[in-house]
């Protein structure tokens, strides 16, 4: 991620820690790598080794969240997805996807493996590219306040 967008949200989790949660560390990265099967994008890396879950204008999820978030790791995020998607047949590509966060409706928002950001829609069966990048998603959605 870029340093100057890194320099914004660290003076906006200064002044609202809170919204930050615990930093992610290498065992926890390599053990949903593992869990999960996928590869981890490295903007995203980046982020959650900085910040952990946090409030970046949606509530992105790692492992240990912010308080003012839910507790639901990333792995279980992606397990529930793929258990859904699964049983339904719908959405074959969440197998390799790893999902950070969801809409506030509940469809999932997920890194596929090109570093694309896509929003899986449970209700409408469609799959949307919301940002081309993990890094392009946060300057699209956070602002300070």
């Amino acid at each position: 991620m870029e340093q100057k967008l890194i320099k914004r949200l660290q003076m906006f989790f200064d002044r609202h820690p809170s919204l930050r949660g615990n930093p992610a560390n290498v065992e926890q990265i390599a053990d949903a790598e593992r869990k999960l099967n996928v590869k981890i994008d490295e903007e995203y890396k980046e982020f959650i080794k900085l910040f952990g879950g946090a409030y970046a204008g949606l509530a992105i999820h790692a492992f240990e969240n912010g308080e003012s978030m839910g507790k639901e790791t990333i792995i279980e995020l992606t397990r529930q997805a793929r258990k859904l998607f699964n049983d339904t047949e719908l959405f074959p590509e969440i197998n390799k996807s790893l999902v950070i966060a969801d809409d506030g409706s509940g469809n999932p928002i997920a890194i596929e493996p090109d570093g694309s950001v896509v929003l899986f829609d449970c209700d409408t069966e469609e799959k949307r590219v919301v940002a081309s990048s993990f890094q392009y998603l946060i300057e699209q959605n956070f602002a300070e306040w």
